[in-house]
């Protein structure tokens, strides 16, 4: 009798969630992957879960990853520490190699062929490839950069032909053509505005926007874009969280449907996003 309990709750859940998959078939989501959620094997394996059941149903999946732990690691073993302004990594020439090398040989690969082990169709994408970057100046950070143009052909042709992109966070700066680092928050945000994604998800560690970040109870499940200037005085959002939450709102404002802040340390957090109506983290709103 237990083993059919189980066999009925587990029906259930499916049925629960086949409004949803009806509706997202054919629908691209992208999902950005903070170098946090890949440090611990558990919670970057329940993500590869995740994301091979969205195109196992039919929906369309674009990956930009970060890889800041991996990169820092890297730096720290040059005998070098790694330096931070505003939230972005300073990145001098030899950093700049680092993060090349650590993003591609590293962190992209591993990905690849974790989706490739799940039986999901996923191929690199070099941002460098696609973005086009302009100097951050003010303050100077080295050869790091926004995002001033996308070029998504090559990803829709993928997803096209049924293959899930996997985008590093690098870019060609639009005058002196040197490869640029850009934060993945923002890289990510470009790109989602670029396809006007049907959802934006941000897979961190953390549960979402918290008013105290000592306190996950404080969780702001919903954040409207009015309200974000006010909790920026306040310090609510500040470091990290300023590049991630500022390029969310562009992506609003740009025509992204949905924008989640999503804790990828909780198992299937991608799935109960999409699949349920209560959803998880914190959703940004117009």
């Amino acid at each position: 009798m237990e083993k059919v309990d189980t066999a009925m709750a587990k029906a259930a859940v499916l049925t629960a969630a086949l409004p949803y998959i009806i509706d997202f078939k054919g629908s691209v989501v992208l999902v950005k992957v903070g170098g946090s959620v890949m440090e611990v094997e558990a919670n970057l394996d329940s993500l590869m879960d995740d994301i091979a059941f969205l195109r196992a149903v039919g929906i369309k999946v674009v990956i930009v990853h970060g890889g800041g732990k991996a990169i820092s690691k890297a730096i720290q073993a040059s005998g070098h520490e790694p330096q931070f302004v505003e939230g972005q990594r300073v990145t001098d020439e030899p950093t700049m190699e680092i993060v090349r090398r650590t993003l591609n040989n590293v962190v992209n690969t591993d990905l690849i062929k974790r989706l490739l082990a799940k039986g999901v169709n996923a191929r690199t994408l070099h941002g460098n490839w696609m973005f086009t970057a302009r100097k951050i100046v003010r303050p100077d950070r080295g050869y790091v950069g926004e995002v001033v143009a996308v070029d998504a052909r090559a990803v829709n042709e993928m997803l096209d032909a049924g293959i899930i992109p996997v985008v590093t966070p690098l870019a060609t700066g639009e005058t002196d053509h040197h490869l640029y680092n850009v934060n993945a928050d923002i890289a990510a945000a470009a790109l989602a505005r670029e396809l006007k994604v049907r959802k934006f998800a941000l897979v961190s560690d953390v549960p979402g926007l918290l008013r105290d970040p000592a306190d996950p109870a404080t969780l702001l499940s919903t954040l409207k874009l009015a309200s974000v200037a006010k909790l920026k005085a306040e310090g609510v959002i500040s470091g990290g969280m300023l590049p991630k939450i500022d390029s969310c709102c562009d992506a609003i404002r740009a025509g992204v449907k949905k924008v989640h802040l999503v804790d990828g340390r909780m198992a299937h957090s991608l799935l109960l996003e999409i699949f349920t109506r209560e959803g998880v983290g914190t959703e940004i709103t117009e």
